[in-house]
């Protein structure tokens, strides 16, 4: 219940602080709630939310029932705080709602005689889904009232932490709140404490036995500047420690995609126009773009302008700084792989969806395979590489490269009702990349496709098509009853291809 009882940071490093132990250790109450969960679809679910989070909260001080320091009238709020229903709902009212963090610190500074610290994590959560719900203004009003309360009224208050993806300086729910210290990613005071040095991971390894998983840890994990050091996602790396000492694991993981919706990604994709796009194939392949950082943005703000979601691109940890010119101006990549990853999985959903949409385009390109009119093969797939987001390994096997344009394909290939489609199934003496059966039809569809290095398109479509009779892939389609079978192979640069057929 208190900031500490002197166990928790015992022969950690924090424990040879012997003056700021004896000043904080134990000697303050402490409120801790994140309010990540306080959301709904309404502003009626939300407020049931925020009443559980705030509920459950006080709940850990129900030995305030007892205490002979409260009057009866203190004990009668209390127990308003806690008091639920019989589906085991809170049933504070809004009124309530609005005093409960301030009410409960006065209780518990009545009870220890000792002002109170306040941990509220993820401070923005419920304001970021009342604007994509559309209850934003109702739910700052009650945000700006409940903050308001415990903060700027609350001499019962000793200080308070607030964390969140926003900078709190602007936004309208901390009107006349102007004692705050803000830090951000832009920031050097603290920098060292946002997460794990280099250092500090080489030394967790070490003592864990793991050294050996150095490479692949910073690889993945590593790549955040605050300020201008280098640090590690400390969820990341404390997970895969985690993980690895139990032996579920021996690959580095995706943590962070279990912590976050990446709506934002999402977001920034349906609104990215041909340039913002090129900008963001720039970043999956390894660069950088210049961008104007707005840190002192509300949630109003983020679709008035694509450069502001840059900005929350960068606020929430999608991207990263490495540099800064003199004009303000930053340099933004991508951190390490971890991010890379959930960047390709959305782009991958976001361009399905977009594809889906245009049924024209693809009922041509349905109806170019089955006629075996390579030339509109052509036309229209490229159609679909411009529109979309390349994502290439530049420094990988060309195996790997083709992989890209065997997502794309298959993709646009799902959205094919009453086509029968395999990706690298068996066939003949191989696995061929793609096959179909339209089975209304009878027709039979086997495609290889190539990277065609340096533009050498013609020879790269060749090798496709030796592949496939060299292999018969075509047996299996032959051997399912499909009576006519089409043999494509497709060469692939950057946004241009090549078919050929036999």
């Amino acid at each position: 219940m208190l900031f500490d009882n002197g166990t928790l940071f015992e022969e950690l490093e924090i424990s040879k602080e012997k003056e700021l132990c004896e000043e904080y250790m134990g000697k303050f109450p402490v409120i801790s709630i994140t309010l990540k969960g306080a959301t709904g679809e309404s502003f009626e679910d939300a407020k049931v939310m925020l009443r559980r989070i705030i509920g459950k909260e006080a709940m850990r001080f129900r030995f305030l029932l007892e205490s002979d320091r409260i009057d009866d009238a203190e004990r009668s709020q209390y127990e308003a705080l806690v008091s639920m229903d019989k589906t085991g709902a809170f049933t504070m009212s809004d009124e309530l709602l609005k005093d409960s963090l301030q009410t409960l610190s006065q209780l518990l500074q009545r009870h220890y005689g000792q002002s109170v610290i306040m941990l509220i994590d993820e401070y923005d959560v419920p304001l970021d889904k009342a604007y994509q719900s559309g209850y934003y203004d109702s739910m700052v009003e009650l945000v700006r009232i409940l903050f308001g309360n415990a903060f700027k009224t609350n001499d019962s208050l000793k200080f308070a932490v607030l964390t969140g993806c926003l900078r709190i300086s602007k936004e309208s729910i901390f009107t006349g709140l102007n004692n705050f210290k803000v830090y951000t990613v832009r920031d050097v005071r603290y920098k060292e404490y946002f997460g794990f040095t280099d250092a500090e991971v080489r030394q967790m390894l070490e003592y864990y036995g793991f050294s050996g998983q150095y490479d692949s840890v910073k690889e993945w994990y590593d790549g955040y500047m605050f300020g201008n050091l280098g640090i590690y996602c400390p969820w990341d790396v404390i997970n895969y420690c985690g993980d690895l000492r139990d032996g579920s694991v021996t690959e580095p993981q995706n943590y962070w995609v279990n912590t976050s919706s990446n709506d934002i990604i999402r977001r920034f994709l349906s609104k990215a126009d041909a340039a913002a796009r090129d900008e963001i194939e720039l970043l999956i392949n390894g660069g950088h773009v210049k961008k104007m950082v707005h840190q002192e943005l509300t949630y109003r703000d983020l679709d008035s302008d694509i450069d502001n979601l840059w900005s929350i691109l960068f606020t929430t940890g999608y991207l990263t700084q490495d540099g800064e010119d003199e004009e303000g101006i930053s340099s933004l990549a991508i951190p390490n792989r971890e991010i890379r990853w959930i960047y390709v999985q959305q782009i991958r959903k976001w361009f399905k969806d977009e594809s889906r949409k245009d049924t024209q385009k693809l009922e041509n390109l349905r109806r170019a395979f089955e006629e075996n009119n390579t030339a509109a093969i052509e036309k229209e797939f490229a159609f679909y590489l411009r529109k979309t987001i390349s994502i290439r390994d530049t420094n990988v096997k060309k195996e790997m490269k083709e992989n890209f344009y065997h997502g794309v394909l298959l993709g646009l290939f799902g959205n094919m009702d009453g086509w029968k489609v395999k990706s690298n199934a068996e066939s003949g003496d191989g696995y061929s990349d793609i096959s179909v059966e339209v089975e209304d039809q009878e027709i039979g569809i086997v495609i290889e496709l190539k990277y065609a290095e340096n533009a050498a398109f013609d020879s790269a479509c060749r090798e496709a098509l030796e592949q496939i009779h060299d292999n018969h892939y075509e047996e299996a389609l032959a051997d399912d009853g499909m009576t006519t079978i089409y043999r494509y192979g497709i060469a692939c640069y950057k946004k241009r291809c090549r078919v050929i057929s036999d």
